[in-house]
């Protein structure tokens, strides 16, 4: 039986621009390791329209760090020499890499194009509110500096169907292009009638050379760079025919093992369950809805009703194409998606996708080393350090759940043989102090269990039934471990390390 996996999103959004992240990733993949994180999500690697750029500004797919174009030869991240020496460490650690991608729309463009637009309402794509006209856009890019090098193809706006900016009037809006029966693309969101055009040059995935240009940089991309899968960006905004097609590209070069995520931010569960049956059940998807779930809970505190904490979640319903996360970098403060899990709910939302059977977890660098910018917010590593060795030692097992109040609920890991000492109980109060009776194996019986969070100091003793009183702190949580794995987990870290 193999260990539980364990995604880092190795990102935030205030990330210095000093050119260390890649080198950083290389120090710092060790440590991952001896925590049981053998993924990383790295934030996107290829040229941005600025060296400023998070990487969702998208200049140049193919210049990773190497080409002096938008001022710049490294990204904000570093450059493509160090991007790929964190890539060799990272296989060394036994630590497989999930590259971010972003196939919605290029920016920075190096000039502009005059072509015919028609204006259509922000609120309803599909309604037009203009006569046909000329706008001056940034669309055309000749990628000077990469000098044709990777792949001969240069962007027109032939390869967009919307963008967002006339220059010649200095103006902005959402402009559909026409011409080569240019729409917007089917098989999107519906959100605003039609949710194809997001921001920038939208990239129009209904040309064939470009269909058949992302496929070629996507391969080159994995081959390059060694990863094993994709995080896809903005996906609800792509056509799902053309995102199946191109997961079963990549598929075919790299084989079936090969992992998609898709971020489909849209909470609601008949639309993710309608995208998955168009992409075949190929990709994975983050589960939004748990995500505010978590936000709700962490609001209304003893108000909200844990025992309907995955009403309306993924992981309750596609429990095998769920990736669970508390926040993320859109989600953190001031950012485009804001809806921040509180403080103090942090390290029991994290408890909830890191000790439970279902779904991948993917544990937040906003979260695990805090968040800098003009309001920082403090790393909660040690935190959250004892809930992923909980989950690489103990969280295994059959899985009983006694969501039966409203404000304290817990679950019992009953272990496997495979990982001696392995079985947790867990207990969640986001009201006053509390407890669970929770049964673990009978063979237990007679044994003493500790919190490995230490956030409790007391210990519990197993009756002869297996039947134990498992006590929480208010608005805390409680892992619950023989005292021998207690002991003995330090010891066992250290070994790793």
């Amino acid at each position: 039986m193999n260990r539980n996996h364990t995604m880092l999103q190795f990102f935030e959004w205030h990330v210095p621009n000093h050119g260390k992240h890649w080198e950083d990733l290389a120090i710092m993949a060790h440590e991952f390791s001896v925590h049981g994180i053998d993924t990383v999500w790295i934030p996107p690697a290829c040229k941005g329209m600025t060296q400023a750029d998070n990487g969702y500004g998208v200049y140049d797919h193919f210049d990773l760090g190497e080409f002096d174009q938008k001022g710049t030869v490294r990204t904000k991240y570093g450059t493509r020499k160090e991007l790929l020496h964190a890539m060799d460490v990272c296989r060394k650690e036994n630590i497989q890499v999930i590259a971010d991608v972003v196939m919605n729309h290029k920016a920075g463009a190096d000039d502009t194009e005059h072509f015919e637009v028609v204006e259509v309402d922000p609120e309803n794509r599909h309604e037009v509110i203009s006569e046909p006209f000329e706008i001056e856009g940034w669309t055309r890019f000749n990628f000077k500096g990469r000098k044709k090098q990777y792949s001969p193809f240069q962007w027109d706006y032939h390869h967009f169907n919307g963008t967002d900016y006339d220059a010649s009037e200095d103006r902005t809006g959402i402009f559909r292009i026409l011409g080569d029966g240019k729409d917007w693309n089917d098989h999107v969101d519906d959100e605003f009638g039609n949710y194809d055009y997001l921001m920038f040059a939208n990239i129009d995935y209904q040309h064939p050379n470009v269909q058949e240009e992302m496929i070629h940089w996507g391969t080159w991309f994995a081959k390059t760079l060694g990863c094993q899968g994709y995080r896809l960006d903005a996906i609800k905004h792509i056509n799902a025919a053309y995102v199946s097609r191109f997961v079963h590209a990549m598929k075919e070069s790299f084989g079936e093992d090969f992992y998609f995520v898709g971020e489909f931010w849209n909470p609601d569960l008949e639309a993710k369950q309608r995208f998955l049956d168009q992409t075949d059940f190929t990709i994975h998807l983050f589960d939004v809805a748990l995500h505010y779930r978590f936000h709700q809970a962490s609001i209304e505190g003893r108000d909200f009703d844990l025992r309907t904490l995955y009403e309306g979640t993924l992981v309750a319903t596609h429990p095998t194409h769920a990736v669970t996360f508390v926040d993320n970098h859109d989600s953190q403060p001031g950012e485009s998606l804001e809806s921040w899990v509180g403080d103090w709910f942090k390290p029991l939302a994290y408890a909830l996708i890191l000790l439970r059977e279902d779904g991948f977890p993917c544990v937040f660098f906003g979260d695990y080393f805090g968040i800098r910018g003009d309001d920082p917010i403090p790393s909660k590593k040690e935190l959250i350090d004892p809930l992923l060795d909980a989950r690489y030692y103990l969280a295994y097992g059959e899985q009983e759940d006694y969501f039966d109040h409203a404000n304290t609920v817990g679950w019992v890991r009953h272990g496997v043989e495979s990982f001696d000492g392995s079985g947790c109980a867990v207990v969640i109060s986001t009201g006053d102090d509390g407890f669970k009776d929770m049964k673990v194996r009978d063979t237990h019986a007679g044994s003493t269990w500790i919190d490995v969070t230490g956030n409790r100091d007391d210990e519990v003793v197993i009756e002869e039934d297996g039947t134990g009183r498992f006590p929480v702190n208010g608005g805390s949580v409680s892992v619950w471990a023989l005292k021998s794995y207690g002991l003995k987990r330090k010891e066992a870290v250290e070994e790793r390390r």
